[in-house]
């Protein structure tokens, strides 16, 4: 064969050997992508086509996995082969997906929620309490949680929680406020639905006037969090979310009776269309009769008369092009009375014979948003809310009236850039605030000198930009933020802020935040303890703003293990003031004296909580708190009083295999507290310097058919009870009476029984 020809030839089998090569790897492949796969993309939806943000993908076979974006769009790729997929979100069924022979093709995954009523008909509990996905820390607080224990109001549905402790402020009118970190609740950003109705006048009696059985959910963050709803979330923000109209039952009918004679009623009803849903809450509390266990001529229960209606309105559905709309109103009048036996409210206001306490209050709410989804990445908001607070009270002969006006707007433009990779927020804020305080005596015999009339008007613009980045199928997202505010009084203020969130693991988290926080005093308003004792009032300089620099850290870890699961979290956050306001109760035990400390003042705050369930049917919490809040006064350190350095929470909730039958108990143990400095009072009305340590035990047990449930429990079981939480209670008058020692329970032990009546339940 001549040399061209056996060149030819030679080309022609390589060519068919390079062919049947092709050919082999075309096979190969072809054949390797019918069984596996090492990159999938896809789209993960709830029931109504909505794209799912809260969605996981997992790979276990490769030990891979990643987050959705805001659309549920999500992209996983592997340099080893996977066959399937786990998909799970947060309230929802998981979910296992083949992606064997879908090639290049867009996987389209659809979950099923088990928590919604009305939403989708699958029976089975909503998870209690646990730890959202957010930058920064957030407990979860659901409505099944608020069923454990008797959660007539939202002061009331902390109990079996470690992170925030209701403290009584007043105990004869029984006001409370809600403390995080060991301090007090000023500091926390309380809001409804996002917006920030509860300040000022309504600060007191504000966190009481939501019925507990009309809240949804509770978001519980610690230390400083996003700037979007302002600059006063010093130490933490609770975010209360009522119920919706097609996430409520669509009828309830709750009563609730207790030994000392109180008894409440509540009244639900949910409506759901198809492009609109409306919720209706009436709330309503008779008093209790009078109770003396200590014997020291004071009523033990205050007397209490509350009536609360709240509406919330909603059109357009979440997550869907087009307008979106809410509505709520709320409108909440109380009474409550307190003071010696046989003190009358309607004859003896003022008296000067006879002590007695009579709070008088209206309040309407009314808040509403819009927002317009112009695509899945892009929106425009506009939320605005209204308040009005009008009161009259009599603290024996001190006559306190306040008048309220706030009005807060605030306009968002939201962007996702890059399929949900960064998440820019911005807009402008306005807030107005008008407090109108009057303040006279009846009589005066203790020459007090704080009567007068006290008016603040506050007009605050801001403006603000925050943004979140995801990195790396969002195992890390960081959150920056800042907003610059112009007060009318005190000029610029600037609170940046941020944190930053790493996903260790696929069970397990590492979060860091750091911010500012600043706000104003509403000196009678939020410490309306003071007009209770017979204490004066010395201003010695006008108020300032508080500041305050806030650092945490915060790992969660959670876990399964065969029909066990939960999570273990541990935290550290260091508040520091640059400025504050307390009250200095030391210095003269006949007063009150009022100004800025600008020294060293700093709350260090530790936490552990260990949650874990059974089978579904047995769940176990434990908490420990330990708080060093504490000023630096002529070099030495001063505790903050009213604070316990070591306290414990523990809870046990079991229901039978059926689930008609459910037992719950939580147990809390305080450690010592400082007391005000009482060394310069007369022998007869000196106190300890430091309060016993106590504990506290709760029970409940409920029984449930189809529409009806039967709940009944025992509160302070063991009966601890303050013995003398009011100095010189028998001549309420005279100087050195004061109600400002309370530390521990004063009720003693409480029966209760109550019904919930379901007739629609699915």
């Amino acid at each position: 064969m001549r040399e061209p020809e056996r060149q030819a030839e030679k080309g022609q089998k390589e060519m068919k050997a390079l062919g049947l090569l092709l050919l082999g790897l075309f096979i190969g492949f072809n054949s390797y992508s019918q069984h596996a796969g090492n990159h999938v993309h896809g789209r993960v939806l709830n029931a109504k086509g909505v794209g799912l943000f809260s969605a996981r993908i997992s790979a276990p076979e490769v030990s891979k996995s990643v987050y959705a974006d805001t659309a549920g769009n999500f992209y996983l790729a592997s340099e080893s082969e996977f066959s399937y997929l786990i998909v799970t979100a947060p309230g929802y069924l998981r979910d296992s997906i083949s992606v064997v022979g879908i090639g290049h093709q867009q996987l389209k995954v659809t979950l099923i929620e088990v928590n919604e009523i009305g939403a989708a008909k699958i029976k089975g509990d909503p998870k209690n309490a646990h730890i959202g996905r957010k930058p920064a820390k957030t407990e979860i607080i659901t409505h099944s949680e608020l069923k454990k224990a008797a959660c007539c109001d939202l002061a009331g549905c902390f109990e079996t929680q470690g992170t925030v402790k209701a403290v009584t402020t007043n105990v004869i009118t029984n006001s409370k406020e809600l403390r995080i970190l060991g301090l007090s609740g000023v500091y926390n950003q309380v809001l409804t639905d996002g917006m920030p109705l509860i300040q000022g006048a309504s600060y007191t009696y504000g966190i009481s006037a939501m019925p507990g059985p009309a809240v949804y959910g509770i978001f519980v963050s610690k230390g400083t969090n996003s700037v979007l709803q302002g600059y006063e979330s010093m130490v933490g923000q609770i975010n209360v979310v009522p119920k919706f109209g097609n996430r409520s039952e669509k009828l309830l009918l709750n009563a609730f009776a207790n030994n000392f004679g109180e008894n409440q009623y509540n009244a639900i009803w949910g409506l759901d269309k198809k492009k609109w849903n409306n919720f209706l809450a009436v709330h309503l509390v008779n008093p209790a009769g009078e109770r003396d266990q200590n014997k020291d001529s004071f009523t033990d229960v205050t007397r209490l008369n509350r009536f609360v209606i709240y509406n919330k309105f909603q059109t357009g559905l979440e997550k869907t092009k087009g307008l979106q709309t809410m509505l709520g109103v709320k409108l909440a009048i109380e009474k409550r009375v307190g003071g010696q036996l046989g003190y009358r409210d309607n004859t003896d206001k003022g008296s000067a014979t006879i002590y007695g306490q009579t709070v008088n209050y209206y309040q309407p709410d009314l808040y509403g948003k819009l927002k317009w989804l112009i695509s899945e990445q892009e929106s425009i908001e506009l939320v605005a809310s209204g308040q009005y607070h009008n009161q009259e009270s009599y603290f024996g002969p001190v006559h306190y009236k306040s008048e309220q006006k706030q009005f807060y707007a605030n306009a968002q433009y939201n962007k996702d850039w890059s399929l949900g990779d960064n998440n820019f927020k911005g807009g402008f804020s306005f807030r107005n605030l008008e407090i109108a305080e009057d303040i006279d005596f009846t009589s005066n015999t203790l020459s007090r000198t704080y009567d007068s009339s006290y008016l603040k008007q506050e007009t605050i613009p801001g403006i603000f930009a925050e943004n979140i980045w995801n990195w790396r199928g969002n195992i890390f997202q960081l959150i920056t933020g800042a907003r610059a505010d112009y007060h009318n009084q005190f000029g610029w203020q600037f609170t940046p802020r941020a944190m930053l969130k790493y996903e260790v693991t696929e069970s397990a988290a590492l979060r860091f935040s750091g911010g500012t926080g600043w706000r104003t005093v509403n000196m009678f308003a939020e410490n309306i303890g003071l007009l209770s004792s017979s204490r004066d009032i010395v201003f010695l300089e006008v108020l300032n703003p508080e500041k305050s620099l806030n650092m945490g850290v915060n790992f969660v870890q959670n876990f399964q293990r065969g029909k066990w699961q939960g999570f273990v979290t541990t935290d550290f956050y260091q508040t520091r003031f640059q400025n504050q306001f307390f009250p200095d109760y030391d210095t003269d035990p006949t007063k009150a004296f009022i100004g800025n400390f600008t020294g060293r003042s700093v709350s260090n705050a530790y936490q552990l909580d260990v949650v874990g369930t059974y089978n579904k049917n047995v769940e176990l919490k434990f908490a420990y708190n330990y708080l060093d809040v504490y000023r630096i006064i002529n070099d030495q350190k001063v505790l903050l009083p009213f604070n316990s350095k070591h306290r414990l929470m523990a809870a046990v909730s079991l229901k039978s295999k059926d689930k008609k039958w459910q037992g719950d108990l939580n147990a809390h143990w305080f450690g010592k507290q400082r007391l005000p400095d009482t060394r310069l009072n007369p022998d007869a009305f000196k106190q300890e310097s430091f309060s016993k340590s106590y504990a506290t035990l709760n029970v409940q047990l409920t029984k449930k058919w189809k529409t009806l449930e039967v709940y009944g429990g025992v509160e302070n079981v063991l009966d601890y009870r303050q013995t003398d939480p009011i100095v010189n209670a028998s001549k309420p008058f005279d100087p050195y009476f004061d109600t400002s020692f309370t530390w521990g329970p004063i009720r003693g032990r409480e029966f209760f029984l109550g019904l919930r009546y379901i007739p629609f339940r699915e």
